[in-house]
Order: structure tokens, then sequence, then C-alpha cells
């Protein structure tokens, strides 16, 4: 008796061990991939006191090119949080027309805008093209010249993105 007493206690030391070591296994298998998916960032990390600042160059008016930008856009937003992050869309050139009241893409923006998300159209190409300010979509902010906006806004500290 005493000899299966001592049998069924090293087996049942041997079904915890195993259990033990499954579930130690399984969670660093659930660290592992929660470390994979885990966005890097850089010290000090965005923050409401302390936001990136984001500005996204647009500069093409083809309608599926713009609607791709408009959604990384978001996925930029949704990445950092709506409140630590500020980001702005620059039209210029071409891409000024995606902001303009006919634009194929206005409630898009109308509602990315409820969002906190900027834009901003370059004087320079709407003056170089002959349109009147007043044809931008409601809310859209106006700077004089796109590009130095741009070269201002980088010095300034701001990530630019070149889609």
């Amino acid at each position: 008796m005493e000899k299966f007493i001592k049998n069924t206690l090293i087996l049942s030391l041997f079904v915890i061990m195993a259990m033990f070591m499954q579930s130690f296994g399984a969670s660093i298998s659930a660290a592992e991939s929660t470390t994979q998916n885990k966005q890097t960032m850089a010290d000090p990390e965005p923050s409401m006191d302390n936001p990136r600042k984001v500005l996204v160059s647009l500069n093409f008016n083809d309608e599926k090119s713009v609607a791709s930008l408009l959604y990384n856009v978001i996925n930029i937003q949704k990445s950092y949080g709506q409140d630590n992050l500020e980001i702005v869309v620059l039209g210029w050139g071409p891409g000024v027309r995606a902001l303009l009241k006919d634009s194929p893409v206005r409630a898009r923006i109308e509602s990315q805008m409820q969002y906190d998300i900027q834009f901003i159209a370059c004087g320079n190409t709407l003056e170089t093209i002959g349109i009147s300010p007043d044809n931008l979509i409601d809310g859209v902010g106006l700077v004089k010249a796109g590009l130095p906006e741009i070269i201002e806004r980088e010095l300034m500290g701001w990530s630019v993105i070149w889609p």
C-alpha cells in the first residue's frame, strides 16, 4: 500500500508539473503574441500633453489615390488615438482639387474634420488654377504656399508623410 501511495504521489507531481509547463508555455506564447502586435513608440510616448504632429502631403487628384490617403490618415489616428495626435492633410498642386466643394471625396473629408483631422489648401495653387478660396470645403484652412508650409512644419518637429 505504501508503494501505491508513493507511486500515486509521484504521478500526481508529474501531472502537476505537466500542467504547470503547459500553462507556462501558453503564457509565454500569449506574451510573445502581444509583444509582436505592440507598436514601438519613441520616448516620450504620445499623450494629450505631447501629441505626435503629422502632416500628410496631398499632391495628386485621382479619386482612388485620395481615398487611400484618407483611409491611411484614419489608420494613423486610430493607432495613436485622437487625443494623442495632431494631424494635418495639406493639399497642394493637383491635390488641392480634392479639397474643393465639388470634390468626389467631400463627404469623407467633412467626416474626418469632425474627428479633429485638419485640412489645409495651398493658396498659390488655387491662384495658379484660378479658383477662389470660397470654393474650398467649409472648414478647410488656407496657407499662402503649401511647400514652404511643409518645410516650416518639418523644422518645427512635425513628421511629414509623402505618399
